[in-house]
């Protein structure tokens, strides 16, 4: 039982240095597709249902009303909410709820229009001395937590630099006793045009990014 628990978290080990390498490695490369995060979000929720009934965990995901599309890549976005909702479903309260929230902000005050993505779970929360270095690899607010969760100490370095390459950013918020908030901005493409829905996928993609340029 003991060897195999270990070897299991070796294997996670393995796997989440691979995927940060990987990171690290395509950061400069450009961006080319269209994702829309609405969709990346009901597959990862849906992918993270057993684990969430596992722990007696509610998932509860509120869509953007307007279109959420983003320049990026869908695995590595994919990934990215994927570490923070296993986070908070594995750090958050047994029996618990996590919600995730999607929304676009309009351009304001010289900043171009935003999406904003929530993850938020109503946990123990996080001390203010921690937060400052939770994208550090390898850090971890307790070891022994962690361990007997099957943490790596490398999925929120992984979602920092999967953000960097997105032109985006990650905000953390907790307090004790009280939950914690990972949020992310990404730079959002213009809204379609009801128009457009009747343009080939091909075409639309063309005219996002021109529009996004």
């Amino acid at each position: 039982m003991v060897m195999s628990e270990q070897a299991g978290r070796m294997t996670r080990l393995i796997d989440d240095l691979l995927s940060l390498s990987r990171v690290e490695m395509r950061e400069h490369l450009p961006l080319g597709a269209v994702v829309e995060l609405n969709d990346v979000l009901a597959h990862v929720v849906q992918a993270m249902q057993p684990l969430a009934a596992e722990n007696g965990t509610t998932i509860a995901l509120h869509r953007s009303e307007q279109a959420a599309e983003v320049r990026g890549d869908r695995d590595e976005l994919v990934q990215v909410f994927q570490n923070l909702i296993h986070n908070a479903i594995k750090y958050g309260r047994q029996g618990g709820r996590v919600d995730i929230t999607l929304t676009r902000q309009a351009a304001a005050q010289g900043r171009p229009a935003q999406i904003v993505a929530a993850v938020s779970d109503d946990g123990p929360g996080i001390a203010p001395q921690h937060l400052p270095r939770l994208t550090e690899r390898f850090y971890r607010v307790s070891v022994a937590a962690s361990r007997e969760r099957g943490g790596t100490g490398l999925g929120l370095a992984i979602v920092k630099h999967i953000m960097q390459r997105h032109g985006g950013e990650l905000d953390i918020a907790s307090e004790l006793g009280k939950g914690s908030t990972f949020k992310l901005v990404f730079p959002a493409l213009r809204v379609r045009l009801a128009a457009e829905a009747t343009m080939p996928p091909a075409a639309r993609r063309e005219d996002a990014l021109d529009a996004a340029s």
